[in-house]
């Protein structure tokens, strides 16, 4: 199963990504633009598994991401837009598998399970994931934390 979880480190789904899998005892690393940019100033001190790209370009931290990955899951409230979408693409070109969680389609109860199976169907031991910003969707946070959680923790008795 899973064993790390990485992300670009933006705020939203990508932190969210980083605490769960803390929280969980899961590695966590991948790709930051140089000077740990973020939207609110810098990647926090505490994602030590991040390593900055030689950029501050989002997209390239994105590819990278995706490339050094197993698979990506996208949380979104809606179609993938902007950098979401992106991620989406480059996984496709990549060749490498990808689950765009619509939340306005799945609420966290029903999304829990679609993740679970899929990780198990890819035998993903990196992941990658992407998602809205926190600035373009206020509720991201809660919704990926609750789904990681349910997804990458300990299955019910």
């Amino acid at each position: 199963m899973v064993g790390k979880i990485i992300s670009g480190g933006q705020t939203g789904a990508d932190r969210a990504a980083f605490d769960v899998a803390l929280e969980l005892g899961l590695a966590i690393g991948g790709w930051v633009p140089q000077g740990r940019r973020a939207e609110d100033g810098v990647v926090p001190a505490r994602y030590e598994g991040v390593v900055e790209t030689n950029s501050d370009s989002y997209e390239y931290r994105t590819e990278l991401n995706v490339r050094d990955s197993d698979a990506t899951v996208i949380f979104t409230f809606g179609l993938p837009t902007g950098g979401s979408a992106l991620t989406a693409r480059l996984a496709q070109s990549f060749g490498r598998p990808v689950l765009l969680m619509d939340l306005e389609r799945y609420g966290p109860d029903e999304a829990i399970p679609i993740l679970r199976a899929w990780l198990e169907q890819t035998r993903s031991k990196i992941l990658n994931v992407a998602g809205s910003r926190l600035s373009e969707e206020p509720r991201i946070v809660d919704a990926a934390t609750r789904i990681l959680r349910g997804a990458l923790g300990s299955p019910a008795p």
